[in-house]
C-alpha cells in the first residue's frame, strides 16, 4: 500500500474517522499518521493483585471477572458501577458516560484485562473508565511492553477516538506497510552514526520493544529529520553562492572614505569592524551577498549599515533600508540625514503618510538614479516604487517582515540587490542553525565604548511610592522617563483602560506645570503620536506614558529610567527590547519592572533573567526554553518549526551533528549524484515535493 494513499485505506478507518483525524491532527494520508508519534508510552508489563494495590493514583493492571453491574442514582445524573474480583479481593469499575452501550457490552464471569488509573475514596479502590479486554481476545494480540500514548484533543475523545483507537490503526498500518518502508539514508552514514534502519526505528518509536530500542529509535529518526532541514538550507546556501551572481563593489571610494575618516560619530568596536570586512569580502566578491546581522540594542548596527551603502554609493549603486513601523523609519531617516548632513548624497523617506507631490519626486529622482538612499516602511514594497539600479537593501527587525514581503523587495532589480537583514532580537545559535541556515550570519557581539549597563530591578506593585519618588530625583536631576503598560491584542480595551488609569495616577503625582506628560499609544492617529514622540524627543516632556509602541525606533539619549508595568505580561524578548531605549547617554540608566504578586512560574523566571542578566544572547536562550522555537518566530513565520520529534532546544548536539554531517556531505557531493548517495537524492526530493521542506524560510 502506498503511504500517500488516505487513511481511509486503513481497517476500521471510516470516511467520519478520517475527517476528524484530519480536522483535529492534521493526518490526511498512511504517512502522516505514520508520522504521528507518541508523546509518552504505558508500560503495561505489571499485573497486579488486587490486594497489593496502593494508594498512590497510579495507573494499574489487573486480571479478574465482572460479577455484578448496577446504575446508581447521584446528585446530578447517574453513574454505572460493575463489581470486578480476582482471587484476592474486589474493585469497583465505574463510568459516568456511555452508560447505555458500556452496560450492553460488558459480559458478566468473563476473564477480563482491566488497565486504568487508580482511586481511593473511604477505604475502597476503583478505576473510572477503564480500558478493558476479554482475556482471550488479549491472547490473540501481539502485545507491545510498552504501549504509545499518542496526542489526542477534546473533540476526538468526545467522538469515540481514544487512545486505543489510534494505536488499534496503526497497528493495522504497520501489518499492511512494514515490509515496504524504503530506507532513506545511505548505508555509510547508518554505520558512521551507529543509526537504527528506518523500519526498526519506526516500529520502536510506535510499539518499542524496550527502553533502549526507544531511545535508539528516538534518535535515528530526530537526526533524520534535523539532517534533511540541514541539507536543505546548505544546499540552497551553496546554489545560491553558485548560481546567483550579485553586483559587484570593486572600490572603497571618496564616500566611504571621506565619512570614516572625517565623520564617523565614534571609533568602531572591534565587533563593528569584524562585520563591516565580513560585508565588504561579500560584495567585492561575484557572489550575491544573504547576510544576517545580529547585534544587542544599542550595538551599532545601523552605522555598519551605513557604511556598507556608502560603498554601494561608491560603485555607482542606490541603496534602501526597509523598517517594519513609521516611527523606526523616520528614526533612521533622521540619524542618517544627521551624520551625513556634511556630505552631497540625497536621501528621501518614504511611508504611508508620504504627500502624493512627495511621492512622485520620490519616484521620478529614483528612476533617474539621482536619489541615493530611500529609507521607508512597507510603502517600498509598492509596484511603483522602481530602482534605476539598487545595489544593497537593508532590512530592519526582518522577522517583523513576511517571506513574501522581503522577496519584492529582491525582484526590484533583474539582478537581485545584495541583502542584509538586521535584528536586535538576538537569535540563539540552535535556532540560527536552523532557521537561517542558509545565510551567512555576523554578529556585533561588544557595546560601544563608554555605555553603561543598565541597572534593572524588580519591583512589586506594593512599592508603587517608593518608585515615584526616585522618577521625581532623576527627573531634578534633568532626566527623563519612560512608563511602559502592556499592549495585548485580545484584551485591547482593558490595556487602554490600564493605560488611561495609569496616565490619571501619574498626573496626580507629577502635576502641571512643574511636570510635563506625554501619552503614545496606538488608537492614536499618527501624526498625533508623532507630535508627542517628538516633544519628548526634544525635553518638552519629562514623562513618556505609552504602550509598547515605543519598543522599537525612539532613540532619546537623556531617557534614563524605563519603568514597564504589569511586567509579568511581557515576553523576554520586548522586555529586553524595552530597556534597550535606556542606556543610549553617558548617565547611568534604570530598568524597573512592576509586577503583582500573583506571578507563575515562568513570569518568575523572565523577571530574575531580566535582573540577573543584560547579555541578549543569554536572554535568548531562556525565551527558546520558555517559549519554544515556534513561538519565538512570531506569527508571520508560524509553521517554520513545525517538527514531528526533534527539538532544537533539547536536541541540539543532534543538530550539531546532523548540520556538520550535511556540510561535510554536500562538499564531496554537491548534487547528490555520486552511487552511494542515490537513495539519499530520492528522499530528499520526495520530501521537498510532499512537504515544500523549508523552502524560503529566510
Amino acid at each position: 500500500m502506498s503511504l500517500q494513499k488516505p487513511i481511509t485505506y486503513i481497517k476500521g478507518v471510516s470516511l467520519n474517522k478520517a475527517a476528524l483525524y484530519y480536522k483535529e491532527l492534521g493526518i490526511k494520508t498512511c504517512n502522516d499518521l505514520l508520522h504521528f508519534f507518541p508523546f509518552r508510552y504505558i508500560d503495561k508489563t505489571n499485573f497486579y493483585a488486587i490486594k497489593d494495590l496502593q494508594i498512590n493514583s497510579s495507573e494499574v493492571q489487573v486480571v479478574g471477572k465482572i460479577t455484578h453491574i448496577k446504575s446508581v442514582t447521584q446528585k446530578r445524573g447517574s453513574r454505572l458501577v460493575a463489581t470486578f474480583v480476582d482471587t484476592s479481593g474486589t474493585i469497583e469499575l465505574i463510568w459516568f458516560k456511555g452508560q447505555k452501550w458500556i452496560k450492553d457490552s460488558l459480559k458478566v464471569n468473563e476473564p477480563y484485562v482491566v488497565y486504568g488509573k487508580l482511586n481511593h475514596y473511604k477505604g475502597s479502590f476503583s478505576i473510572p473508565h477503564p480500558e478493558m479486554e476479554l482475556v482471550s481476545e488479549y491472547k490473540k494480540k501481539l502485545q507491545p511492553k510498552m504501549q504509545p500514548v499518542y496526542p489526542s484533543t477534546e473533540m476526538l475523545a468526545n467522538k469515540g477516538i481514544s487512545n486505543k483507537v489510534t494505536q488499534t490503526s496503526m497497528l493495522h498500518l504497520f501489518t499492511e506497510i512494514y515490509d515496504g518502508i524504503q530506507e532513506n539514508l545511505p548505508d555509510y552514514l547508518i554505520k558512521e552514526h551507529n543509526l537504527l534502519n528506518k523500519k526498526d526505528a519506526l516500529l520502536n518509536i510506535h510499539f518499542p520493544k524496550s527502553q533502549e530500542l526507544l531511545a535508539k529509535a528516538s534518535y535515528r529518526l530526530k537526526f533524520e529529520e534535523l539532517f534533511f532541514i540541514q541539507l536543505q538550507l546548505i544546499q540552497k546556501k551553496l546554489i545560491r553562492k553558485q548560481k546567483n551572481k550579485g553586483f559587484v563593489f570593486e572600490q572603497v571610494g571618496e564616500h566611504f572614505n571621506t565619512f570614516y575618516t572625517n565623520y564617523l560619530p565614534f571609533s568602531l568596536t572591534n565587533a563593528q569592524k569584524r562585520v563591516l570586512k565580513e560585508v565588504r569580502k561579500d560584495v567585492a566578491s561575484n557572489a550575491h551577498m544573504n547576510r544576517l546581522l545580529q547585534g544587542d540594542v544599542g550595538s551599532g548596527k545601523t552605522i555598519v549599515a551605513l557604511l556598507s551603502m556608502l560603498l554601494a554609493i561608491d560603485n555607482g549603486f542606490q541603496t534602501a533600508i526597509m523598517a517594519p513601523t513609521e516611527i523606526l523609519a523616520t528614526q533612521h531617516y533622521t540619524g542618517i540625514i544627521e551624520l551625513l548632513s556634511e556630505m552631497d548624497i540625497n536621501v528621501a523617506l518614504l511611508t504611508g503618510s508620504t504627500k502624493v507631490k512627495k511621492r512622485r519626486e520620490i519616484h521620478e529622482s529614483l528612476e533617474n538614479g539621482t536619489l541615493h538612499i530611500l529609507i521607508g516602511t512597507h510603502a517600498l514594497l509598492e509596484d511603483k516604487v522602481q530602482f534605476k539600479n539598487l545595489g544593497i537593501a537593508i532590512i530592519d527587525e526582518q522577522h517583523r517582515f513576511g517571506v513574501a514581503q522581503r522577496s519584492k523587495l529582491w525582484l526590484k532589480n533583474k539582478i537581485p540587490p545584495h541583502i542584509l537583514v538586521m535584528t536586535a532580537t538576538p537569535i540563539p545559535r540552535t535556532l540560527a542553525m536552523s532557521v537561517y541556515g542558509d545565510l551567512d550570519i555576523s554578529v556585533i557581539d561588544e557595546l560601544p565604548p563608554g555605555r553603561k549597563e543598565v541597572k534593572t530591578v524588580h519591583r512589586y506593585d506594593s512599592n508603587r511610592l517608593s518608585v515615584f519618588k526616585f522618577m521625581k530625583d532623576e527627573v531634578a536631576k534633568g532626566r527623563q522617563v519612560y512608563v511602559v503598560y502592556p499592549l495585548i491584542q485580545e484584551s485591547e480595551a482593558m490595556d487602554y483602560k490600564d493605560l488611561k488609569d495609569g496616565y490619571e495616577s501619574i498626573s496626580r503625582e507629577f502635576p502641571n506645570p512643574k511636570y510635563q506628560i506625554s501619552i503614545v499609544h496606538g488608537k492614536m492617529k499618527p501624526a498625533d503620536k508623532e507630535f508627542e514622540m517628538n516633544r519628548f524627543v526634544k525635553g518638552e516632556t519629562q514623562i513618556m506614558v505609552a504602550t509598547t509602541v515605543i519598543e522599537v525606533g525612539v532613540n532619546v539619549p537623556n531617557a534614563s529610567v524605563m519603568i514597564i508595568e504589569s511586567a509579568e505580561r511581557f515576553g523576554l524578548s520586548q522586555l529586553h527590547q524595552l530597556r534597550g531605549r535606556v542606556g543610549r547617554g553617558a548617565d547611568q540608566s534604570y530598568c524597573i519592572l512592576l509586577s503583582s504578586f500573583k506571578l507563575s512560574s515562568e513570569a518568575k523566571t523572565r523577571l530574575k533573567t531580566m535582573v540577573e542578566t543584560s547579555d541578549g544572547f543569554k536572554i535568548a536562550e531562556v525565551d527558546l526554553k520558555l517559549r519554544g522555537p515556534g513561538n519565538m518566530m512570531g506569527t508571520q513565520q508560524s509553521g517554520v518549526l513545525n517538527l514531528k520529534i526533534a527539538d532544537v532546544v533539547k536536541d541540539t548536539p543532534i543538530l550539531v551533528k546532523a548540520r556538520n554531517t550535511a556540510i561535510e556531505l554536500l562538499q564531496n557531493d554537491p548534487s547528490l549524484s555520486k552511487p552511494e548517495n542515490t537513495v539519499l537524492q530520492k528522499a530528499f526530493l520526495e520530501l521537498q515535493k510532499t512537504s515544500g521542506l523549508w523552502g524560503n524560510i529566510s
